[in-house]
């Protein structure tokens, strides 16, 4: 039996990921570019978005948060390499090292968790060292840097590939001096190291905010997470408007119902909206199971017919309200059930994108992108395959 489509899509413009990682190139020189298609992409759709970077060299390597994620792409074909972006847990390593993904290392536990699955699995395992230079989530402290990569380079069946670290404000103006003391943290215990033992074939520290606002010596490889899909980590900062980004998710709905309500009628769970005039009322079938938060109740907006046009009442599970303005009194009415209706894009010379939804309920892109679910459809245009 064929599934029927969803009531709402999004498309996602592959050929904007691959303008937008052209832009990241310019900036990384001549270092690799690693892109984060975690969380299915920010929600643009993994596998898909794998195969077009990977054809057009967009990028040169991958990340990701779960095995699950490295064994998806691998299996579609994908044949980048591939980083864990922190440790696997101790049931999953075997199948990390037969996907042949890059491990994250921290300690002495998790360099011995690898190796013996490395060695369990008949092959080796290259790994990247996690250090923590303010960040506060995974890694060890800069200083003990040396006595693990000593562990890894003792270990029979691991390489070490990589050393990085995670940058918690470098997209934050004002906090442009805490980065810049923990880059030089960071890059003084990689230099102490590689005085020792010879050069780490990739340094990388290098997130969004970094790659747009920070000095990239001393590293060989940027980590492009939101960037690539068309957003500033920043939005209201000073990059913002000198970018040429493009966003590559756009998300489309129809009108399901259009009804007529006199002044004084309550719309929606809580009565929360209440008409002030006799009004057109239409229904969208898009709620918060699809993913557009529920603290866009009565403060949304979508475009119909090239019109910013107001939620109405609270966000539903599976449906939306919409003011479309006063009720015609001679009947004729300017909207169709199936209009298209926009959540996020463009129609006409109207635009509304994640940053915007972002805004009106206190959260980010990256959250907003990630949380559209799978049962809203993704199409792919843009395609070079």
């Amino acid at each position: 039996m064929s599934r029927c489509p969803s009531p709402s899509h999004a498309t996602v413009d592959l050929s904007a990921i691959v303008h937008n990682l052209g832009l990241v190139r310019e900036r990384a020189g001549h270092r690799d570019v690693l892109f984060a298609v975690k969380a299915d992409a920010y929600g643009h759709g993994a596998v898909a978005v794998a195969r077009e970077v990977q054809a057009t060299g967009a990028a040169d390597w991958l990340a990701v948060a779960t095995v699950a994620e490295g064994q998806e792409l691998v299996e579609a074909g994908v044949t980048l390499p591939i980083l864990k972006l922190s440790p696997a847990d101790p049931w999953d390593l075997d199948a990390a090292v037969t996907a042949g993904l890059r491990l994250t290392v921290l300690d002495g536990p998790t360099v011995d968790q690898a190796e013996d699955a490395a060695a369990r699995c008949g092959g080796h395992a290259r790994v990247h060292i996690g250090v923590d230079s303010g960040m506060g989530r995974i890694g060890l402290p800069p200083e003990q840097l040396g006595e693990v990569v000593a562990a890894v380079d003792r270990s029979a069946h691991l390489e070490l590939e990589g050393v990085f670290t995670h940058l918690p404000i470098s997209d934050v103006p004002a906090g442009r001096e805490f980065t810049i003391a923990q880059i030089d943290r960071f890059l003084g215990a990689v230099a102490d190291v590689q005085a020792d033992r010879g050069p780490i074939p990739q340094v990388h520290m290098a997130n969004s905010g970094a790659i747009l606002g920070h000095e990239l010596s001393g590293t060989t490889m940027v980590r492009a997470g939101i960037v690539g899909y068309g957003y500033d980590p920043d939005p209201a900062g000073p990059n913002s408007q000198q970018l040429d980004l493009r966003p590559a998710l756009s998300w489309t709905s129809h009108i399901s119902f259009l009804k007529t309500v006199e002044a004084g009628t309550t719309i929606g769970y809580g009565r929360t909206w209440t008409a002030s005039r006799r009004s057109l009322i239409a229904t969208v079938p898009v709620g918060y199971a699809d993913g557009y938060p529920r603290l866009l109740s009565n403060r949304g907006q979508v475009l119909i017919r090239g019109h910013r046009h107001p939620v109405a009442g609270r966000v539903c599970m599976d449906q939306i309200m919409v003011d479309l303005g006063p009720a015609p009194d001679d009947g004729a009415c300017e909207f169709s059930v199936d209009d298209e209706v926009v959540l996020i894009g463009s129609q006409g010379d109207q635009t509304i994108t994640a940053d915007d939804l972002a805004e009106s309920t206190g959260t980010i892109s990256y959250e907003i992108t990630c949380d559209i679910s799978k049962r809203v459809d993704r199409r792919w245009a843009g395609s070079s395959l």
